[in-house]
């Protein structure tokens, strides 16, 4: 069965860098599109960025240009490398594995942005 185990979480300074990681099992990972979602404390989860099984990625406008994902087939494992982090920035991060019509969702990593 599928699995999705996030980690790279932590308390950064604004202005640092973190990078997460996003661990699949259970699944062909390389067929299949990954993305990042955040959800704040009291807020909804918000979409963050995608990547494609071929490569493509998209990004949520508050995150272009700070914010890269990239995939590593051969470890089953999503990127996501997070710069010039803000405060609005804390949030608990997820993976999610879209397969067909069903989407799986890793537990989170805690990332919070603060001095």
């Amino acid at each position: 069965q599928v699995q999705l185990v996030e980690s790279g979480g932590g308390l950064v300074q604004p202005g640092g860098s973190l990078r997460l990681s996003c661990v699949a099992s259970g699944s062909t990972f390389s067929s299949y599109i990954m993305s990042w979602y955040r959800q704040a404390p009291g807020k909804q989860r918000d979409f963050v960025a995608i990547i494609t099984n071929r490569g493509t990625t998209n990004y949520a406008d508050s995150v272009k240009g700070r914010f890269t994902i990239s995939r590593d087939n051969a470890k089953n494992t999503v990127y996501l490398q997070m710069n010039s982090l803000k405060p609005e920035d804390t949030a608990v991060y997820y993976c999610k594995q879209q397969i067909g019509v069903r989407a799986y969702w890793g537990q989170g990593t805690q990332v919070t942005v603060s001095s």
